[in-house]
């Protein structure tokens, strides 16, 4: 049997850079769903499919060859066989993937496409409903967050060191826009499992929060 441990919650929280030292802590594979979101965001755009046509989002979906690929300790996503890692990071990205993951026809073929590449390994998966809904019955599943001043500052401090050209206020305005988008879609809402281990990091360094994690992993 293979093991799944879900890490859900909303942008700025932490999560990507905890699953990502969550899988490598415990030999597991690190399934980033998000991006496969964005993914999808940026061939709809580069097709110039409107993101209320959930037919034809559907038809993208099904065309679209993603891989992930660990390249050098960090993971690669590819569409197509083109390396896109970078390319759906920026802040207009952001916004376009919670817009598409709202649409239903989107939302079953990732959740069928994320089920298919946890099938037999041992995955850590984050994003936004993977402990509501894409593996209900993952024997671990986590809620990470923290104060939304807290969530604001790291993300501006990310885009800061990727080199963008942007202000506190704006990234505080787009996380929040972000939050409303995902707490508040009819499809798979941004919360926690009813089972998930609520987590604030708000004042938790990396190390803290993953030995929390740890612990309860091997309690389980």
């Amino acid at each position: 049997m293979s093991e799944i441990i879900t890490i859900d919650g909303p942008g700025g929280s932490g999560k990507s850079t905890i699953a990502r030292m969550m899988a490598k802590n415990l030999g597991f594979v690190y399934l980033d769903t998000g991006a496969m979101y964005r993914a999808v965001a940026l061939a709809a755009m580069r097709n110039k499919i409107p993101f209320d046509q959930g037919a034809l989002l559907g038809d993208l979906c099904s065309a679209m060859n993603l891989q992930f690929k660990h390249v050098e300790d960090a993971s690669r996503l590819l569409l197509n066989n083109e390396d896109i890692s970078l390319a759906i990071r920026s802040p207009e990205m952001d916004i376009a993937s919670s817009a598409v993951s709202a649409v239903k026809e989107v939302r079953i073929a990732m959740t069928d496409l994320q089920r298919r590449l946890a099938q037999n390994i041992n995955v850590v998966a984050e994003g936004r409903d993977m402990g509501t809904v894409v593996f209900p019955n993952a024997k671990n599943k986590f809620f990470l967050t923290a104060r939304p001043e807290v969530r604001a500052q790291r993300r501006y401090l990310e885009r800061k060191g990727r080199g963008e050209d942007i202000t506190f206020e704006e990234v505080e305005r787009l996380l929040k826009k972000r939050d409303r988008q995902d707490e508040s879609r009819n499809l798979a809402p941004l919360k926690p499992a009813e089972d998930a281990i609520i987590i604030d990091s708000s004042d938790l360094d990396l190390e803290e929060v993953i030995q929390l994690m740890l612990d309860n992993v091997r309690k389980a």
